[in-house]
């Protein structure tokens, strides 16, 4: 006889603040202030890690010389969701990773300026390879979400 299983339904809702530190904090600061994308070579082995990151994880040296990538890249992934989630837009959305020219890994936004009306033309028109190009934001906090992509 199969043991039943018992499900307990639980919540956290939390606030609190995250330290991003230096690296990400420098990053945020250009995005805000300049419309700057700012990505930072690997002192080993050159990759232009998009976000910036303090090391690389592939060679584990430290990060190096801070590079402004974009403004445009190419789409490696994208998603279109069709279903609310708590913190998102309403649905359908999409959002794409997109690796910025000069950059070297890809980095996930929001693409905007897309007809959801036929979700296979959407997913069609973002197939990988389509390339984008970065808007920013008229208002930025210093967010990931003060920019996002369209497509070119």
């Amino acid at each position: 006889m199969a043991e039943e299983l018992v499900f307990i339904p639980g919540r956290w809702d939390i606030t609190y603040n995250y330290a991003a530190g230096k690296v990400s904090s420098k990053f945020f600061a250009e995005l805000r202030d300049n419309k700057r994308l700012m990505g930072i070579k690997c002192s080993r082995c050159g990759r232009v890690m998009m976000p910036p990151r303090g090391f690389c994880e592939r060679c584990f040296a430290p990060a190096g010389e801070w590079v402004e990538v974009g403004p445009e890249g190419t789409i490696q992934a994208f998603t279109i969701t069709v279903e609310k989630f708590e913190g998102n837009p309403d649905p359908p959305f999409a959002v794409a990773y997109v690796q910025l020219d000069g950059a070297d890994t890809a980095m996930l936004n929001y693409v905007r300026g897309l007809d959801f009306s036929d979700l296979n033309r959407a997913a069609e028109s973002l197939r990988v390879g389509t390339r984008v190009r970065v808007v920013y934001k008229e208002q930025r906090a210093g967010e990931v979400t003060d920019f996002e992509y369209e497509l070119v």
